[in-house]
């Protein structure tokens, strides 16, 4: 027997069961979104020069920490079985010693768990004082002694020390290039002075003469006086500690006074930059670089596909800004918590495969407990491999 239900009662039953499913896909949505909410937000601070000349260096840097970032979030982290998503707080420094320690300041006012930068080591080493009193790790990017030497626990380093740097390039200078007479300049920049400083004493070990000691500044432009002074001196190779933005125009102004010595240089010269603003006068340079190059990186031909499809072709500076934020996130995750006082020992005693380095650990200073040097050498509008060096210390 067939129950006929009036009309009304058939839409009334419909419109019930559709009120039913609309109801579970409500509570369904209403607990995708809770879940989604109660991820708990990791804050990683940046801080680099974003605008000025230094700029490339900066925004190659902090691309390379966002990737990192966003390759971390992609594998849905945990701390203890609860969602973790990491985002970046990042601030410019304009490369400023003052302006980095206001921005260190704000950075920690927006409840960062870490740090990744400072960039140069005139902005890392003042900005330290301010992470290490608030008890929050930080990975720089300077490469100056100092930063490591003050004593903080707190303070990481991502590239080999100047003291590295300095010694590989110092003895390079003497035993490869046979240079003799040697003409040093810096910019006075922790980073520039710190460099040359460290190649002098080298050099001097390896039997070089210093022929003459000259600095300027990292907003100069005109080198006429220092390079007529070194001309004089009949210096064979001239180095410099300094950036881009100056070597540049050092090395047309050497070719212009007729001075046909090398220039030799750190990383902050070994980069497009400079041989656009050098031209033809960048033969036959040599400046070295932390690291070996990206194609010969364990994991640079995956790092720089990825990278190139989303920023374009990376910095120099790119991969280790990468690598350092994969380290901190790692200890992170292996610490399941943000909490600097919880992470900050995982941290310390890390190893680390990543894009730039196999192992990548730190020493009780902070200091990368190992690390190559490349030299470069200026050919043809291009950066050519010469060698990679052990960067230990002799």
């Amino acid at each position: 027997m067939k129950v006929h239900l009036p009309q009304f009662a058939a839409v009334g039953i419909m419109l019930a069961l559709s009120a039913c499913g609309s109801h579970q896909n409500d509570s369904a949505n209403k607990s995708a979104e809770t879940t989604q909410v109660q991820a708990q937000v990791v804050k990683i601070g940046f801080a680099a020069p974003l605008t000025g000349p230094q700029a490339h260096y900066g925004k190659g840097y902090q691309n390379g920490v966002q990737l990192a970032i966003d390759d971390a979030n992609a594998a849905n982290p945990t701390f203890n079985d609860k969602p973790v998503k990491f985002e970046l707080v990042a601030e410019d420094d304009m490369a400023d010693p003052r302006t980095a320690t206001q921005v260190a300041q704000r950075i920690l006012d927006a409840g960062v768990s870490g740090i990744i930068g400072h960039f140069n080591s005139g902005t890392s080493i003042p900005a330290s004082k301010v992470y290490s009193d608030a008890g929050i790790p930080e990975i720089a990017m300077a490469t100056a002694p100092t930063l490591t030497q003050q004593g903080f626990k707190t303070v990481f380093r991502s590239l080999t020390s100047d003291i590295q740097q300095g010694s590989v390039m110092g003895r390079y200078a003497v035993d490869k290039l046979r240079a003799k007479k040697i003409a040093i300049i810096d910019d006075r920049t922790a980073y520039g002075q710190g460099l040359a400083d460290e190649f002098e004493k080298a050099a001097k070990a390896a039997g070089a003469t210093i022929v003459a000691r000259e600095f300027t500044n990292d907003k100069a432009s005109d080198f006429m006086a220092i390079l007529t002074n070194i001309k004089s001196k009949a210096a064979d190779a001239v180095f410099f500690g300094g950036a881009d933005a100056q070597s540049g125009p050092l090395a047309k102004q050497m070719r212009q006074i007729g001075l046909k010595a090398p220039l030799i240089s750190g990383e902050m010269t070994r980069s497009d930059v400079f041989l656009k603003l050098a031209g033809d006068a960048a033969e036959g340079t040599i400046a070295s670089m932390a690291g070996m190059p990206i194609d010969h990186m364990p994991g640079g031909a995956d790092f720089e596909k990825r990278f190139k499809a989303r920023f374009g072709d990376p910095e120099i500076y790119s991969p280790y800004g990468y690598d350092s934020t994969r380290v901190m996130i790692a200890a992170m995750l292996k610490a399941n918590s943000a909490e600097p006082a919880k992470y900050l020992p995982v941290l310390a005693s890390i190893q680390y495969a990543g894009v730039t380095s196999p192992s990548i650990s730190y020493d009780a200073k902070g200091d990368l407990a190992s690390g190559s040097i490349t030299v470069y050498k200026a050919k043809a509008g291009k950066w050519e491999v010469l060698e990679t060096i052990d960067g230990a210390v002799k």
